[in-house]
């Protein structure tokens, strides 16, 4: 009678299983099969009790093993990577694409800046070009690597041009009936050149246009490349041992009882997933604000600023600088004779770069670019479509449950022990602070390399907003301070740039700025100069008309004729 009943017991206990479930786990070794979860061949093929069970336990019996729920352990935390990938798929590729195609562009540009500056020295002063080559080479290739994050100085390069600058136009120009100057003499009138100013404030001119479009862009770069970090870190987050847990009751517990087709509960997937990335969401506040950032200098990379009409014009303050030297030519003997002696050469024959070689037409034919491949275009196009992004981190968790891994409202789903028709625990918000009161997962504090690279955006935030600028050799318009990134490295056109002449020297320029690559371009844009001499130089074309005093004129031409006889 008693063994009557407790074989009865026994069938109610299997008969209840199957129908809560099923009579077997074929279903579940199918799933784990097609999921390539692992091998299938050691998988239970009835229920069995699961007291050896770590997290997937159940009063009632199961189709896991020990060895299964590790697996699914290993499945549930990859497929929650796989999931944040697949998410952040597109705004990595929108930023790495346009970081090669911003990158693309500046190489592009700065080689038809650097082909624009050798056609001057071919068409304009021909005796000069072939060994002006090689400084023209130096001086934009140390114009690109500095774009690209490398850690030269712009005064300094400049300067080093103009520097090796000097001996050229000095030999060929100032003094051209002599040829074949001494490597010594060449060599002293290169250390010579930046107390001589032979170039007026032309250099500083220079330095001052090109560190005020190249910095923004450098800036813009490397924040670029910092998104691309920030995606790829959180994308490989490591998740702790309370989150994997969580995860794997989540995804895979109710494959143990045979639910291979159940969802959780909207906020039961919340609370889990909000729960393991709540580091992740630390990160919103500065994505904001780095979106933000990014935008504004952006917006602000125009005119003085715009690293394409800085550099497409940077070949006519080459040709102002040689026409300043020329101008003050016997003054400037004078000083070479009295720093480096008198060169010992043989005599030559002038070179015919004289002043009025300069009435020539230069005309640079470039390809003809349509609007939209400028960089100020594209660089809007792309903040256009970045800004869709601000709130990625700030939903990264909803997004997940809703879009992939929760069960649609009015359905039954999976609240981590059965299923039910809805989740009744509280359901917690996003962020560190929020997880205090979460009931499925214990969040301790923010994840190590996520602090890392919030302070990494904080710091590149910083030097968007200008707050924190960076040093580079000893120019002072940018160093740290405060205000506005293009503030700090522009301002307005002051003495100190060469904008404005106070006498002694100093030049008057009102620069007309070519459009983006032209067709036709002439080297000599409409300018004024105004030379120690008192001299007016205007130039529109091609034309070059000097207005002096005739005996000046006449003595400036005398002292010429006397040079070169001697």
């Amino acid at each position: 009678m008693d063994s009557g009943w407790l074989l009865s017991v026994v069938f109610a206990v299997v008969i209840g299983f199957s129908l809560e479930t099923a009579p077997n786990c074929d279903e579940v070794r199918k799933v784990f099969q097609l999921r390539q979860i692992g091998p299938v061949k050691s998988l239970p093929e009835i229920p069995r009790a699961g007291s050896d069970l770590q997290v997937c336990s159940s009063k009632s019996l199961t189709c896991c093993t020990k060895k299964m729920e590790e697996r699914y352990q290993v499945a549930a935390r990859n497929d929650i990577q796989h999931l944040l990938q697949t998410s952040s798929s597109s705004l990595k590729f929108l930023i790495s694409r346009n970081v090669a195609a911003f990158q693309e562009t500046f190489e592009t540009l700065i080689r038809q800046a650097e082909n624009y500056t050798n056609t001057l020295f071919h068409t304009t002063y021909r005796n000069m070009a072939a060994e002006a080559a090689a400084s023209v080479r130096e001086l934009f290739t140390d114009i690109g690597l500095f774009v690209l994050g490398s850690e030269v100085s712009i005064e300094e390069f400049i300067n080093r041009f103009f520097d090796s600058l000097f001996p050229l136009v000095y030999n060929h120009l100032i003094n051209p009936g002599l040829t074949d100057i001494a490597l010594d003499y060449a060599e002293c009138t290169r250390m010579a050149r930046r107390d001589l100013n032979p170039f007026g404030n032309i250099p500083k001119l220079a330095v001052g246009q090109i560190g005020r479009s190249l910095l923004p862009s450098r800036v813009f770069l490397q924040a670029l490349n910092l998104g691309i970090e920030v995606i790829n870190t959180t994308d490989h987050l490591q998740y702790t041992k309370e989150c994997n847990r969580a995860l794997l009751k989540m995804q895979y517990c109710p494959h143990c009882q045979g639910l291979t087709q159940s969802k959780p509960c909207m906020g039961y997937c919340l609370n889990v997933v909000r729960g393991c990335l709540a580091s992740m969401a630390e990160i919103d506040t500065h994505w904001r604000e780095y979106i933000k950032s990014l935008e504004e200098l952006s917006d602000g990379m125009l005119g003085t600023h715009d690293i394409e009409q800085v550099l497409l014009n940077l070949h006519s303050l080459v040709n102002d600088a040689v026409m300043y030297a020329q101008i003050n030519g016997p003054k400037l003997s004078v000083q070479v004779n009295k720093a480096c002696g008198h060169p010992s050469r043989k005599p030559g024959h002038s070179s015919g770069g004289q002043l009025e070689d300069n009435k020539r037409d230069l005309t640079l034919k470039a390809p003809q670019r349509e609007s939209e491949e400028t960089l100020a275009s594209r660089r809007k196009e792309f903040i256009s479509s970045l800004r869709l992004y601000r709130t990625f981190y700030g939903g990264l968790a909803d997004q997940l449950c809703v879009s992939e891994l929760a069960a649609a409202d009015g359905l039954s789903c999976w609240n981590g022990a059965d299923v039910v028709k809805s989740y009744t625990l509280r359901v917690v918000g996003n962020g560190i602070k929020a997880q205090s009161g979460n009931p499925e997962v214990k969040v301790k504090g923010t994840d190590p390399m996520i602090n890392q690279i919030i302070d990494k955006l904080k710091h590149v935030n910083q030097l968007l907003q200008g707050k924190s600028i960076p040093k580079y050799g000893s120019l002072d318009m940018i160093e740290t301070g405060s205000g506005d990134l293009l503030d700090q490295v522009s301002g307005d056109c002051d003495d100190e740039d060469g904008c404005a002449g106070s006498g002694s020297g100093e030049v008057k320029k009102e620069t007309k700025i070519s459009k983006w690559i032209p067709d036709k371009m002439n080297v000599d844009v409409k300018r004024t100069q105004q030379t120690e001499d008192g001299e007016t130089l205007e130039t529109s074309g091609s034309e070059i008309t000097v207005k002096t005093n005739l005996v000046t004129f006449h003595l400036i031409n005398v002292a010429t004729l006397l040079l070169s006889v001697w």
